[in-house]
Order: structure tokens, then C-alpha cells, then sequence
């Protein structure tokens, strides 16, 4: 049986890098071959992590409590994984990790009989960064700064006006140091002090952080199952942080009651509550089956005589005639 991770597709590295280098934050796309069995389980271990590994998908789930993140293997032996660092049901340090892909539930301290390839994958903090030439000796000259972002599209400001949206570049700069501020719409605004000197091309190389957003639910009664995007999150109450922006699918489950599916809009660098009320299951109440009453018996009275007209008993009032 070979089990290999043969792609780690980014754009600062080539495909076959013994250690991937990322922001927290960015996607990391793994894939691979394994010839043993329909899955194969995925765990990593790293700074401030359990010894023996936790699922990618939430480093909340302990690989040595059988929780891995299981990823399917197609007809021919090929699997792939997008690994979102920004989106792992807790915060990561900066550092390096260790991606471990088994070919069955085993942790780190049960690999002895199991087939597995590792990759490292180093996470850095997104930063900015600004540089210059140095030309001595030159008469004071207007300098240009280059200014370009990752992604594109972040809009800049220097010294509080807005110059234009990444990529941009500015020319006819008198020296001096600018205050430099990019900003995009999900992202953390980025600042820095850029100097420019006299006949030089200060170049600025941003990588913007995605905001990420929380959602905070609690439920009566407490103890709900909590399922978010199809995955096991934990039990209410609880907060879900580094949740990626947008919409997203919260299932909630308690034993006795109906289950309760919702979709919750998460936005970035703020929280957003979930209070839910579990209801009973609907029950339909069964009467017992009635009885029709009897139909009393018709009363002669003094006269009145009873007649039957289609089924309906109707009084017939008799008059007598009386010879003179």
C-alpha cells in the first residue's frame, strides 16, 4: 500500500516542498494517494497542540479520542484536502506543523502499525513590509512608491487620503516618511510608515488578515448537539470562533425534542448570538370514537299524530269535526 502526500499546490512554494510556508489564515490544498482502504484520516500536531494530534477541521476534536478529519479516497487511489488555517474551530499559533495522513484512525502514539506520510507546513503572521534602495549622495528628487496587496482591490490611504486601490503605484513623491493605510472589506486594516527617498521607488508588499467572525449559542435546555456546515462543533452552550464571513448552516439536536436547523450570517471581527428555545415533538391527541345518541321514540300527544316525511319525524296536528 502507498500513501503519499504528492500536492501542496501554493503560490510560494512548489509542489513538492519538504515544508510549506503560509499565513494563518490562507487555504493550504493537500492531496495524495492511498491504495488501502476508501479513507484516509487526516490529524495535526504542533505548538501548544495534544502530543498525539487533533483534527485539522477543529483542533478542538483529539485524535487519541478517535477524532480525525476523514477524507474520502476515489476509484483511483486519489484524495485531496483544502485545509483552511483560518477556519479550524480555535486560534493557531505561528510555527511550524506537521500534517499527518494516515490510512486508518490511528493518533500519533498508535502509528506502528498503521502506513502514514507527514508534510511541515510553517504558519507565519500576515505582516507588512516596506523598502528602498539607498542612493547617497543624490540632490533631493521626487521618489514613487509601489504599493501592492494580497488579495488585490484593498483600498489606500496615505496620510488619510485616499490615492486609489491595489496594485497602485505613486510617483512624484516629495521625500519624507508617509502614513500608509490599506483596508479591504472582510480584512484588517493594515498601517505602516513608509519613507521615501529622494529618487527611489519604495516598495510596499501587503498581506491582508481575513477578518474572521464567532457565533455564540446557547439554547434552553442546555446540552444541544451542535452541528455546523454537516461538522460536529460541540454542546451548547458554546462559541464557535474563526468562523469565515458569510453564512453558515447551524444544526442543533437534543434528545426529546425536534431538531432545529437554521442558517446564521457570520460577520468579520464580530460575534453573533444564537439563542434557540427547543420545542416538544408535535403530537396529535386521539379522542375515542362517540357514540350517536339514540333517536328518541315519538311521543303521542293528545293530538298530534307523527308522520314520516323522507326520513324526517314531523308532528301532524289532527282536527276533528263535530255534526251540529
Amino acid at each position: 500500500m502507498i500513501l503519499a502526500i504528492i500536492g501542496v499546490a501554493l503560490a510560494c512554494c512548489g509542489p513538492a516542498a519538504a515544508q510549506v510556508q503560509t499565513y494563518m489564515g490562507d487555504v493550504v490544498p493537500l492531496s495524495g494517494y492511498s491504495y488501502g482502504g476508501p479513507y484516509v484520516y487526516l490529524f495535526l500536531t504542533g505548538p501548544n497542540l495534544p502530543v498525539n494530534g487533533v483534527a485539522l477541521h477543529n483542533i478542538n476534536l483529539r485524535a487519541d479520542q478517535g477524532e480525525f478529519t476523514v477524507v474520502p479516497v476515489d476509484s483511483d487511489g486519489h484524495w485531496e484536502y483544502r485545509w483552511g488555517t483560518g477556519d479550524v474551530g480555535g486560534r493557531l499559533d505561528a510555527g511550524v506543523y506537521t500534517v499527518w495522513v494516515v490510512d486508518g484512525p490511528n493518533d500519533r502514539s498508535q502509528l506502528g502499525t498503521a502506513d502514514y506520510s507527514t508534510i511541515s507546513v510553517e504558519l507565519s503572521v500576515p505582516s507588512i513590509s516596506a523598502g528602498f534602495p539607498v542612493q547617497p549622495g543624490q540632490p533631493p528628487r521626487p521618489g514613487t512608491m509601489d504599493i501592492t496587496s494580497t488579495p488585490d482591490g484593498a483600498t489606500v490611504m496615505v496620510n488619510s487620503a485616499f490615492r486609489g486601490v491595489t496594485p497602485l503605484t505613486l510617483s512624484g513623491l516629495p521625500p519624507g516618511t508617509y502614513n500608509l493605510s490599506l483596508s479591504k472589506s472582510g480584512y484588517s486594516i493594515l498601517s505602516t510608515p513608509v519613507t521615501v527617498e529622494s529618487g527611489s521607488d519604495s516598495e510596499v508588499t501587503a498581506t491582508l488578515v481575513l477578518q474572521t467572525g464567532s457565533i455564540a449559542i446557547n439554547t434552553t435546555p442546555p446540552g444541544a448537539a451542535i452541528t455546523l456546515d454537516g461538522t460536529d462543533a460541540g454542546v451548547s452552550p458554546a462559541t464557535i470562533r474563526n468562523l469565515t464571513p458569510g453564512n453558515h448552516t447551524l444544526a442543533l439536536a437534543l434528545t426529546g425534542f425536534e431538531t432545529r436547523t437554521m442558517t446564521v450570517q457570520v460577520v468579520g471581527d464580530l460575534t453573533t448570538i444564537a439563542d434557540i428555545s427547543f420545542l416538544p415533538p408535535a403530537t396529535v391527541t386521539t379522542l375515542p370514537p362517540t357514540t350517536p345518541a339514540p333517536t328518541p321514540a315519538p311521543t303521542r300527544a293528545a293530538g298530534l299524530v307523527p308522520a314520516v316525511f323522507g326520513g324526517l319525524i314531523v308532528a301532524v296536528i289532527v282536527c276533528g269535526w263535530k255534526k251540529r
